[in-house]
C-alpha cells in the first residue's frame, strides 16, 4: 500500500505530540492536500493492482515505528523526504504522516511551499481502515498502546471479527453477548487457548462394556455422545460426568457419531445410518466410518468407497463421491469436503460433486484420521505409519494447489483420531498415548487489500519445526477417538471406558495470576508517577542550588551577617 503522486510524497510516520485544538485548526487545508490519496483509495482496481512488496514495506514501516516509539535516536534525511524521528520527553505521543520538511518551526504551520506536517489519525476513515487492515492481531496489540485515539481505532475495527470467525468461527448465540466487543471475544478466547498448557483433572465415565469406537463433544451444549462396540450410544453431562441418556442396542458396531443442537446421527457397520428421532436412513453397501453434519447438509463416508453427501430437510442423498479405497475419515467445510481413502486425501466441491485435488500416497498404509482448519486452508491426516501430517491448500482460480507444510512423528503406533481447535492439533494412536501440537507458530495471518482474512505458512525448514508441546499418556493400548472444546479433551479407547480431562483448573490458575500481574503493574505505575512527582520536585530544589551558589553564604566568613551570629553566640553563652 504506497501513496504516490506527480509530487512524489511518501509517507512517513513520525511520533509527537501535538494539541487537539490545533488540529481541527488545520485540518481543512490538510484534507485538501490529501484529496488525490483518497482518491487512489476509493478505487478498488487500483487497490487491487497494488505490488505486496509495496504492502508489506508500508506495514513494516508502520509496525517498527510504533514499536520502537520510546526514545530511539533521530535520523537525519538524504532528501526532501520527512524521517522517523522521536520525541522521548511527551507522554501522550501520536503518530504524524510528514509531507516533506517544513521550513517553520511549528510543524502545524505552512511555509511558503505549503508543506507541513499532520497526524496519522487526520486521515481519511477509509485509508486508516486499509492501514488497519493489514496488520496481524498482535499488531493491531501494539497499535492499540501508542495513544487513546489509536487504541480506539484499533480495538473498534471490524477485523477482530474476521479473526475470531477465521480461527473459531461465529460464537454460539447463547453465549454471545452484545456488551462484548469482537476484540474482547477474541482476546478472550485466545486467552482459555493457552490453558492446554496447564494442570489439568482427569474423569473416567463408566458405561461401555466394550471398546469405545466414537466420541463426540458438543460443547455449546455441554453434552458428550459416545459410542462402540456394545452397539449402544450414550449422552452424558459434560460438567457433572453423568449419563444422561443411552440407545436402545443397535445391533451393530458404532464406528462414527455426529450432532449438533437439532440432530444426533451415529452410523454403524449394517450400514445404517441411525437419526434421532427414531428413524434411520440407508443407502451405503459397508459399515458408515465417518458422519459430519452442517447447516443444510449431511455427510456419510464408508467402507462401500464413497461420501454421500444428503440433503438434511428430506434426508435424500444429493451427491455420491466415489473414491479407490475404504473411506476412513472426512471433514466438510463451506463449499468442499476433504476425505482420507486409502492412503490418499481427496478434497471435492460439494455442490457440483468434482474433485479438487488429490494427495497421492500421504502415509504408508491407510490414512486412518482427518481433520481440518475452520476456513479449510490446512489439512491435517494422520496414518497407519505414526506420523501426522499438515498440509496447506491454496485456491488458485479453479485448481487447488496442496503443499506439505510440516510432519510430526510422535507416535510408535498408528494415529486412528485427529481433531483440531485453533491453535491445538491433538491426536490419538494405538500406542495409548495422546500429543497436544500448537501450530500458531506454522502461521502467519495477514489482510490483503481485498479485506479478506488469509492464514499463510511461515517459511521456515521443516527440520526447525518444534516436537508436541504436550504429551498425554498412562492408558491402555488401541485409543480410538478424540474430541476438543471447552477447555476439555475427551478420549475413548479399546478400555472401554471415556476419560475427559478437564482444563479448567488451569483457566482458573491462570486468571488469578493474571490479576495479580495486573495489580503488580498498576502498584508500578504509581510508584513510577510517585518517582516523577519526586523528580520533579526535587529539579526545584536543584534550581533553588545553583541561585545559592551564585551568591555563597559560606564563601566569606568576615562578613556582616556571620559576625552578627557569632557575636549573639558569644552572648548566649
Amino acid at each position: 500500500m504506497a501513496f504516490e503522486c506527480q509530487e512524489s510524497i511518501e509517507v512517513c510516520l513520525v511520533k509527537n505530540s501535538i494539541d487537539s485544538g490545533e488540529q481541527q485548526a488545520g485540518l481543512s487545508e490538510f484534507n485538501s492536500n490529501f484529496n488525490h490519496i483518497t482518491s487512489i483509495f476509493d478505487a478498488k482496481s487500483q487497490l487491487e493492482t497494488e505490488t505486496a512488496h509495496r504492502e508489506s514495506g508500508v506495514v513494516c514501516l508502520l509496525k517498527n515505528s510504533i514499536e520502537e516509539r520510546a526514545g530511539l535516536t533521530q535520523f537525519s534525511p538524504d532528501s526532501d523526504h520527512n524521517t522517523l524521528m522521536h520525541d522521548s520527553g511527551n507522554s501522550q505521543s501520536e503518530i504524524e504522516i510528514g509531507i516533506q520538511k517544513p521550513s517553520t518551526s511549528n510543524p502545524k504551520v505552512n511555509d511558503t511551499s505549503g508543506h507541513y506536517r499532520r497526524l496519522i489519525t487526520d486521515l481519511p476513515s477509509a485509508l486508516i481502515s486499509e492501514i488497519l487492515n493489514c496488520l496481524d492481531p498482535k499488531e493491531l496489540g501494539v497499535v492499540s498502546c501508542v495513544s487513546t485515539v489509536l487504541n480506539r481505532l484499533a480495538s473498534e475495527h471490524s477485523v477482530w471479527k474476521d479473526f475470531y470467525c477465521e480461527r473459531w468461527g461465529a460464537p454460539v448465540v447463547s453465549g454471545f453477548s452484545d456488551e462484548k466487543s469482537w476484540r474482547e471475544l477474541f482476546v478472550e478466547r485466545e486467552f482459555r487457548s493457552k490453558t492446554f498448557r496447564g494442570r489439568f483433572s482427569i474423569d473416567v465415565l463408566y458405561g461401555h462394556t466394550e471398546a469405545v469406537r466414537a466420541v463426540f463433544l458438543l460443547a455449546s451444549a455441554k453434552l458428550i455422545f459416545t459410542s462402540g462396540y456394545d452397539s449402544i450410544v450414550r449422552m452424558w453431562d459434560m460438567e457433572e460426568g453423568l449419563s444422561i441418556a443411552c440407545s436402545r442396542p443397535l445391533g451393530c458396531t458404532i464406528r462414527a457419531v455426529a450432532a449438533d443442537k437439532k440432530l444426533l446421527l451415529a452410523g454403524g457397520s449394517d450400514g445404517f445410518i441411525h437419526c434421532w428421532r427414531a428413524f434411520r436412513i440407508w443407502e451405503h453397501e459397508g459399515p458408515v466410518t465417518c458422519l459430519a453434519l452442517d447447516i443444510k447438509r449431511i455427510y456419510s463416508g464408508s467402507w462401500d468407497m464413497t461420501v454421500r453427501i444428503w440433503d438434511r430437510s428430506s434426508f435424500k442423498v444429493v451427491k455420491v463421491l466415489r473414491h479407490t479405497d475404504w473411506v476412513w475419515g472426512l471433514v466438510p467445510r463451506d463449499t468442499t469436503v476433504a476425505s482420507t481413502s486409502g492412503s490418499d486425501v481427496y478434497v471435492w466441491d460439494t455442490d457440483s460433486g468434482t474433485l479438487l485435488t488429490i494427495i497421492s500416497n500421504a502415509h504408508v498404509g491407510n490414512a486412518y484420521a482427518l481433520a481440518r482448519s475452520h476456513t479449510g486452508d490446512f489439512l491435517f491426516t494422520g496414518g497407519e505409519d505414526g506420523a501426522i501430517h499438515m498440509f496447506e491448500v491454496v485456491s488458485d482460480c479453479m485448481e487447488r494447489n496442496v503443499s506439505e507444510v510440516s510432519t510430526w512423528i510422535p507416535h510408535s503406533g498408528p494415529v486412528h483420531s485427529l481433531a483440531f481447535e485453533f491453535p491445538w492439533l491433538v491426536s490419538a494412536s494405538a500406542d495409548g498415548r495422546m500429543s497436544l501440537i500448537d501450530v500458531r507458530k506454522l502461521l502467519q495471518t495477514c489482510k490483503p487489500s481485498l479485506g479478506k482474512n488469509v492464514s499463510k505458512v511461515r517459511h521456515r525448514d521443516h527440520k526447525s519445526v518444534e516436537p508436541p508441546q504436550r504429551m498425554l499418556h498412562g492408558f491402555g493400548c488401541n485409543l480410538f477417538s478424540v474430541d476438543i472444546g471447552a477447555d476439555r479433551i475427551v478420549c475413548g479407547g479399546e478400555e472401554g471406558v471415556v476419560r475427559i480431562w478437564n482444563f479448567s483448573q488451569a483457566l482458573e490458575a491462570e486468571q488469578r495470576a493474571r490479576a495479580l500481574r495486573g495489580i503488580r503493574l498498576e502498584n508500578r505505575m504509581r510508584r513510577r508517577r510517585l518517582q516523577i512527582e519526586l523528580t520533579s520536585k526535587g529539579s526545584r530544589t536543584d534550581q533553588c542550588s545553583v541561585a545559592a551558589n551564585k551568591n555563597p553564604i559560606n564563601g566569606d566568613r568576615s562578613g556582616v551577617w556571620h559576625n552578627k551570629r557569632g557575636m549573639s553566640g558569644r552572648m548566649k553563652a
